[in-house]
């Protein structure tokens, strides 16, 4: 290849890197939530005429280095080393993705068109929920997310979670893509254009027909946040301050966030009673969160409710965030990475869900990091949790795009689960939503003291917590069917090597 071409090439995987980060703007705190509709688009097209294979993967590489990078930009101050490896992971997430469009859109026929709009969506969620695994990172940026505040589309979560709002998502922007494509005929054009308006036709008209979930009543919740205070005896005296000032509010709970007491209070009998005193000053329970090496040696992270009788219950977190909390292949990474944020000693997990009863209520506790898995509040609900209670703490993501993202995506959760969600961070963006996403709570990380919120409590059983992970079952089940099609073909297609020319192509 010429030193034009090759010039002329990389100017257009240039256009690949920015096309990613625009798609990060509809995440919080940018907020433009439109893009989730549109802003796969320039992606699809880019692999779409890629060409080859191999300039495909390299398109949708560099798209997705944009992404990840805009979008978690707040974490790479405190990993060092390791964001070479966040941005070398990154580059391969959205390939299948490029690889499908390629394949299914290089010759645009109005039956590729009808086929992309399912595939491509499946290929798209099933990577999502393969990323998702907690030792990866978790279900953070996942594209339904977007939609966090966009009623009625927001319903579409209580009937195939966070799954199927990007699945919509990104069916609508296939749908685009393939109108404006380069060869595209014009019944294709149609069939596109007819598609992503079927699609997003679904997407409202299912939250417009779906009644309202009827309340059965409702539980008040203080939640405390007192911001940045460093020290750990300065940091419970500065809640219990601020906890007394709960007295006479009527609550039947009061809610401090992750972190909050970085002692074991079990070691501490005034710490003890300092809290049975407050409990029984302010008339209602407290749920502290407890960051400390425990008695049995290890460090864990604890949600434990008190009550003017002392300790009540208790909640061991069960999902640790990797690296921050424990290193994964600690005997191979930690000593490479031992001049940056890991974790310096690996927490202990908990074992198992827990129910707490409050105020008449029944609370399903989480803990920071374990709010981001839909999984783990539907199982709530299906203990009989009667509201979602989220002890947090960004105090290392201080005014970032972080806090934001983690109070967004509770209206999310609480639309899956059929239950109102409460998040009470340390120092963070506290949050509040009921069943159908609406925002009862909003607290910034500039704002310290105390928020009261009557939160409504539901009954009703989603699809979504009956059903479970359909979608991304579904979609799995597409892609793996698609892969063997595509393998078959090959097989059969005496012509076959010619994959491996084009893709051999890229590379000259």
């Amino acid at each position: 290849m010429s030193v034009g071409g090759r010039v002329r090439r990389w100017a257009v995987r240039g256009l690949a890197l920015p096309s990613g980060c625009l798609l990060a703007l509809a995440y919080p705190a940018a907020g433009a939530w439109w893009l989730g509709w549109v802003g796969l688009v320039p992606l699809v097209l880019l692999s779409g005429r890629a060409g080859s294979y191999g300039e495909a993967a390299w398109r949708s590489s560099l798209a997705a280095v944009g992404f990840f990078l805009t979008l978690f930009h707040w974490v790479l101050p405190h990993v060092g080393v390791l964001a070479l490896v966040m941005g070398a992971v990154a580059g391969v997430v959205w390939v299948p993705f490029g690889l499908a469009s390629y394949r299914l859109l290089r010759e645009p026929s109005a039956a590729r068109v009808a086929t992309a709009a399912v595939v491509l969506p499946s290929v798209w969620v099933s990577v999502e929920a393969l990323r998702s695994w907690e030792h990866l990172g978790g279900a953070w940026g996942l594209l339904g997310l977007t939609q966090w505040q966009v009623r009625p589309v927001l319903a579409v979560a209580s009937l195939g979670g966070v799954w199927l709002l990007g699945f919509v998502l990104v069916a609508v922007n296939v749908g685009l893509a393939a109108m404006v494509l380069p060869g595209t005929g014009r019944a294709a054009r149609l069939l596109g254009g007819g598609l992503a308006v079927v699609f997003a036709a679904f997407a409202v008209g299912y939250g417009l027909l779906r009644p309202d979930p009827v309340t059965t009543g409702s539980v008040r919740v203080v939640g405390v946040q007192p911001g940045v205070v460093h020290g750990a005896d300065d940091r419970v005296a500065a809640h219990l301050d601020l906890t007394r000032g709960a007295a006479g509010r009527g609550q039947d709970v009061v809610v401090w966030g992750q972190s909050s007491m970085p002692f074991d209070p079990a070691r501490r009998p005034d710490t003890v009673a300092l809290l049975r005193q407050v409990a029984a000053t302010v008339g209602s329970d407290v749920l502290v969160n407890v960051d400390a090496r425990a008695t049995d040696g290890r460090i864990r992270k604890t949600t434990q409710q008190y009550g003017p009788g002392g300790l009540v219950s208790t909640y061991e977190k069960r999902r640790l965030v990797p690296f921050g909390e424990y290193v994964p292949l600690r005997p191979l990474l930690g000593e490479l990475l031992q001049d940056t944020g890991i974790a310096e000693e690996d927490r202990a997990p908990g074992e198992a869900p827990a129910i707490l009863r409050t105020g008449g209520a029944r609370v399903g506790p989480l803990i920071s990091y374990e709010s981001i898995f839909p999984d783990l509040r539907r199982e709530l609900v299906r203990l009989g949790a009667d509201v979602t209670v989220v002890q947090g703490s960004l105090t290392s993501f201080h005014g970032t795009w972080a806090q934001p993202q983690q109070a967004s995506a509770e209206a999310v959760r609480a639309v899956e689960s059929g239950r109102s969600a409460v998040l009470v961070e340390l120092s963070g963006t506290s949050a509040v939503f009921d069943a159908r996403g609406e925002r009862l709570a909003w607290v910034p990380p500039d704002e310290h003291g105390i928020f009261v919120v009557d939160v409504p409590l539901y009954e009703e059983t989603t699809p979504y917590v009956r059903w479970g992970d359909w979608v991304p079952i579904t979609a799995g089940a597409i892609t793996a069917t698609g892969i063997v099609l595509l393998v078959v073909l090959a097989l059969l297609d005496p012509r076959s090597s010619s994959v491996s020319r084009r893709w051999r192509g890229s590379r000259r």
